[in-house]
């Protein structure tokens, strides 16, 4: 595969990515209030086990630092979405917690979100988001 073939890939990747971005800001924000990148750390708090994950844990999922999570929380927690929990045997180790109206904002979120990502996807098929899917995940580094 000829680099300008890759680099084309990735440039096409960065403006599909804005374009996603900007219009599940707009309507999860005019919806629930909350941004996309609000929803998806909601998301992954969600389904964790037990609603919450170690800052850093979260940090990795999201592709944050963990003073980028910090700063990601503060917001959530002043509206009552997510609070903080430390543990009991280790002072050092934070969790983020989902609280009941974190999870329910997140449930009727995902709506929004399924149905923007159908309208802007089209119809592929299985194969090809499977594809598609995987080749992400190898750019995001994310072990399957």
């Amino acid at each position: 595969m000829s680099d300008s073939l890759t680099t084309e890939f990735c440039l096409r990747l960065a403006r599909a990515w804005a374009t996603l971005a900007r219009r599940l800001d707009s309507a999860l924000g005019g919806h629930h209030g909350i941004s996309f990148a609000d929803y998806q750390l909601l998301l992954h708090l969600q389904r964790a086990p037990g609603g919450r994950l170690r800052r850093v844990d979260l940090a990795d999922r999201l592709g944050l630092t963990a003073s980028g999570v910090t700063r990601s929380l503060l917001p959530l927690e002043k509206i009552g979405l997510v609070t903080r929990q430390s543990d009991p045997r280790d002072a050092r180790v934070g969790y983020a917690l989902i609280t009941p109206t974190g999870d329910e904002l997140v449930t009727n979120a995902t709506t929004v979100v399924d149905n923007i990502s159908r309208a802007m996807l089209g119809a592929p098929s299985g194969d090809q988001l499977r594809a598609t899917s995987d080749l992400l995940a190898q750019l995001a580094g994310i072990q399957r």
